[in-house]
């Protein structure tokens, strides 16, 4: 195939792998550098890391169908891609015990599953072409791991924007010595949602990728244009909050006319397992008539934190314990800056009459959000005292002018993916610097580990990183292999902010 003259390339993992499967192999694991010169996924030093975890022995099975599947969102029909139900059934596990999880793709593309959030071995990390072959239409693939950590986690696909479909769900590892006390616990999924109902992901992905050339003079509009939301602003997020427009968002996979609803008992204390599962959105949480305590972030303790509401981006996980009063309550995901919300009713009181779902509470306007800036480790997880043995510093880069989005001004090459990866060494304190040279905030998320915030901060995977601000993390090299590190809007993700972190043998 030829461009025309002047064209730009705009390589997605989904052009790629519809014309090079078959090279992939040769081509991902081995890229530009000798192969013996990194630590390849299927090597004897991921195996090796893999029997040093030791684990339980307990095994889990789950059977995970991605399929096409036509779900009905309040009389909305929305013809989407999931795991028989979005979000999938929830699957836990034991902190050191096995998953096999056999994925079976029953649709008509490429697809994988990755476990987000988990310091897994790297050939069960779910990244075409770098750590896998895609799952090819009609075949299947066996995932095997020792979950490691316990935490809140979950699992969706990472090959092209087919994250923006329903094809998620949770994974929940569970603390043999877990010593929160709760009575009870749910688990909450945010998504946005378009897939079926305006637009599919190929097609936004195909619009936000022509650029939006100068927008200047449009700052204050708030607007749809296509698949594009314009003037769409949060200052807690920086300024831009996000470019796609959502004709829905989901809490558990229900919109807001047809509500999740949550049935507790006055008094009983809960433990809140939140994730975002967007593509373009970040959610602020909040219970109408209660506060939060967040108790973890990405599957990790903090020192306990009251808070009226919780910025979460996406990829983000918090956990957060809350103590139910008598009646019903409105639980809101504010679209932050995009002036629409998901919405679900907890319910202690049988006879008590539902909130409307445009319903204004106060701790959605109090100062008291949370956020990963406010949140130090539990001692039981921080990192050790250590100076780091390398530094690395990236820079997140692009706009939206041209949608160039990268790292250090390049673009992903998924024809060559270890091109400019930056490698560290099995045993070595990483100290990781990511400044954000670009006017909007990014979530970034480092596959198979998990670093600290530096100053005393929180142990995390996925982070938002504010327009021209830097963050500074620490973590050790103990998970050999080739990972991905990224932005997790999936739009800025596959049109180029990503790169490759890669042991050295």
């Amino acid at each position: 195939m030829t461009n025309p003259p002047g064209s730009r390339l705009l390589l997605t993992r989904r052009g790629f792998l519809g014309v090079s499967v078959g090279a992939l192999a040769t081509v991902a694991l081995a890229s530009c550098a000798p192969a013996a010169t990194w630590v390849q996924p299927d090597g004897t030093a991921v195996k090796d890391a893999e029997r040093r975890r030791g684990g339980t022995g307990k095994v889990t099975t789950a059977t995970l169908a991605a399929a096409p599947l036509v779900l009905d969102l309040a009389g909305k029909t929305a013809a989407t891609w999931a795991f028989g139900s979005t979000p999938a059934p929830v699957i836990r596990l034991g902190a050191g015990d096995t998953l096999k999880a056999t994925v079976r793709n029953q649709l008509e593309a490429d697809t994988s599953v990755h476990w987000h959030g988990l310091a897994l071995r790297n050939d069960m990390d779910g990244v075409p072409p770098v750590t896998q072959q895609p799952i090819k239409a009609g075949a299947s693939f066996d995932y095997e791991f020792i979950a490691p950590d316990p935490g809140t986690h979950w699992f969706h696909p990472h090959v092209g924007v087919q994250l923006d479909r329903g094809l998620y769900g949770a994974l929940i590892v569970e603390d043999p010595n877990e010593p929160l006390a709760y009575d009870d616990e749910w688990v909450i999924i945010l998504d946005d949602w378009l897939d079926g109902v305006t637009a599919t992901p190929d097609q936004v992905l195909e619009e936000l990728s022509a650029g939006m050339g100068d927008m200047g003079g449009m700052d204050d509009m708030f607007m749809r244009m296509g698949n594009t939301l314009m003037g769409a602003t949060s200052d807690l997020l920086g300024g831009d909050a996000g470019d796609v427009y959502y004709p829905l968002y989901l809490i558990n996979g229900k919109p807001v006319d047809d509500p999740t609803q949550f049935t507790g008992k006055p008094g009983n204390r809960v433990r809140l397992r939140i994730i975002n599962a967007g593509s373009d959105t970040a959610f602020r949480l909040a219970v109408g008539g209660h506060g939060l305590t967040i108790t973890h972030t990405d599957g990790f303790p903090v020192t306990p934190v009251e808070v009226d509401s919780i910025l979460i981006g996406m990829g983000e996980r918090y956990d957060a314990t809350i103590t139910l009063g008598d009646g019903a309550f409105p639980l809101i995901a504010q679209a932050e800056g995009k002036r629409a919300r998901g919405f679900a009713v907890i319910r202690t009181g049988a006879a008590a009459a539902a909130p409307a779902a445009d319903v204004s509470i106060p701790e959605l306007t109090s100062s008291r959000v949370g956020t990963a800036q406010l949140l130090a480790a539990d001692s039981r997880v921080a990192l050790s005292s250590r100076q780091p043995d390398r530094s690395i510093a990236i820079a997140l880069t692009g706009g939206m002018a041209d949608y160039d989005w990268g790292i250090d001004g390049r673009r992903f090459d998924l024809t060559q993916p270890l091109n400019a990866a930056h490698e560290i060494r099995e045993g070595e304190r990483v100290r990781l610097t990511i400044t954000n040279d670009t006017e909007m905030w990014h979530p970034f998320h480092l596959h198979g580990h998990t670093y600290q915030h530096q100053g005393d901060g929180p142990r995390k995977d996925t982070s938002i990183i504010l327009p021209k601000q830097t963050l500074t993390v620490d973590f050790d090299a103990d998970n050999p292999g080739l990972w991905i590190a990224h932005c997790h809007n999936i739009y800025h993700g596959e049109t180029g902010m990503m790169t490759v972190i890669g042991y050295r043998q």
